[in-house]
């Protein structure tokens, strides 16, 4: 065997012991990736329920203000009956009397609109927490992946340890996005 192969044998042997040892580091930077996507995916549908649930409080608002729309003419017309002289007073009485009924149907059903806009709404604050959460669990990994990244370039452990650092802060994010309610 030549000086010039011994050598080369020696460089790639190095060269091996140097790739094995980032191995973990690849490996993390896959894990990351993964985790990334999947916190990308669970913020973008937590989003989406946001939206949904506004819509439907939204909906639901315009419900109830469509009953106290209702219920303020209704109370109009029976406080015109009360003043104004009319012939036929039985009639009179039994349109105001139709007109009490509705006021206490409609005071009822504002009261449920309401309830349930305002649950609606809760909702969406916690939708839009969750959602918060998930963002910022995104943010941390793929920040920790670019720092992790540099690693390979530098082959200084040092930015995989801070990348794993930046990772687990999004890892924390991301599970307590999960285990809001």
């Amino acid at each position: 065997m030549e000086a010039n192969e011994a050598q080369e044998l020696q460089e790639n042997a190095e060269h091996g012991a140097h790739e094995s040892s980032l191995r973990p580091v690849a490996f993390t930077m896959s894990v990351l990736a993964v985790l990334v996507a999947v916190t990308t995916v669970l913020g973008h549908r937590t989003h989406t329920e946001a939206v949904l649930d506004q819509n439907k409080a939204t909906d639901q608002w315009n419900e109830y203000q469509a009953h106290k729309i209702r219920s303020n003419d209704t109370a109009l017309a029976a406080d015109m009956l009360s003043v104004v002289t009319i012939g036929d007073q039985n009639a009179a009485h039994k349109i105001a009397k139709s007109y009490a009924d509705h006021q206490a149907k409609w005071a009822d059903e504002t009261k449920e609109d309401k309830e349930k806009a305002e649950a609606l709404e809760t909702k969406v604050e916690q939708a839009e927490a969750r959602a918060d959460r998930f963002d910022l669990a995104e943010a941390l990994l793929e920040i920790g992946l670019v720092i992790t990244s540099v690693t390979l370039l530098t082959r200084s452990r040092i930015y995989w340890y801070l990348g794993m650092v930046f990772a687990a802060g999004g890892i924390a994010a991301g599970i307590t996005g999960l285990l809001l309610r």
